[in-house]
């Protein structure tokens, strides 16, 4: 079904149902319904009606005393259902802990969502010097190393990206698949530095990315080229194992 089929079935009312539950979880905080109304252009008695629906249902709680609405617990349990029946995280999570362990860095789970990546998990590290959670944000897919080693290996999100951004980032996408994993620095943020690998499945396909990430000056060329490339391949290859994939078996190149 294409894009314009699946709009030509979509709700408009559904629609604002759902606008209104994703800008609740941008905000990531207790939030006025007059915010909700400037930020998506919808009058403000269809946003309370939409709040007071989600409220019934345990999806969005009011507090009483400032009239700020906030995520409830319900919507945080069915995103939890989620991920725990979702394979690709169930197999990663041990080795991301794992690794973690080993690198004392932050180790996040990525995967890639249109001509986005999304940062699904993460293990985070024990070090008193660490970057601020980035779990649950979005990034363009060409952005940050998490979604250029998912470009890199993936012909599939190649062809989601414009000719312009492929053409701009071949010399580094052809370093990147030599070396087995992307390096960036400043796109998470000033003076963050990441480091990714692809996770590859039985069909060949990159479902995610394995991701390493921390200050600048932890993530130095000497200990990324000694360490932790090394140990973040490694962890690649057996998450890749258990999705299926065997090609690193038969060609080392690949990943």
């Amino acid at each position: 079904m294409t894009r314009r089929q699946k709009e030509s079935y979509s709700i408009q009312s559904v629609d604002n149902a759902l606008d209104v539950l994703e800008a609740l979880c941008d905000e990531g905080d207790e939030v006025r319904i007059s915010q909700l109304s400037e930020r998506l252009g919808m009058n403000k008695t269809s946003i309370f009606r939409l709040l007071a629906t989600f409220e019934n249902r345990g999806y969005v709680e009011k507090e009483q005393r400032s009239g700020k609405y906030k995520l409830g617990l319900s919507a945080y349990e069915i995103g939890q259902k989620f991920l725990s029946r979702m394979g690709l995280l169930r197999k990663a999570k041990p080795v991301m802990e794992k690794l973690a362990r080993a690198c004392n860095e932050a180790i996040y789970l990525a995967v890639p969502s249109d001509n986005e990546v999304l940062l699904l998990d993460m293990v985070d590290t024990t070090q008193q010097v660490k970057i601020i959670p980035l779990l649950g944000n979005r990034y363009p897919i060409t952005g940050p190393s998490a979604g250029r080693a998912i470009v890199a290996f993936g012909e599939t999100h190649q062809a989601k990206c414009s000719f312009e951004e492929l053409a701009a980032l071949e010399a580094e996408l052809v370093r990147s698949r030599e070396q087995g994993g992307c390096y960036d620095q400043g796109s998470f943020g000033e003076g963050i530095a990441s480091l990714a690998v692809p996770l590859i499945d039985a069909e060949g396909n990159v479902p995610g990315s394995l991701c390493i990430v921390g200050p600048e000056f932890r993530l130095t060329p000497e200990k990324i080229e000694q360490e932790l490339l090394p140990s973040l391949i490694e962890a690649g290859i057996v998450i890749s194992s258990k999705l299926g994939y065997v090609g690193h078996f038969m060609n080392k190149d690949k990943i």
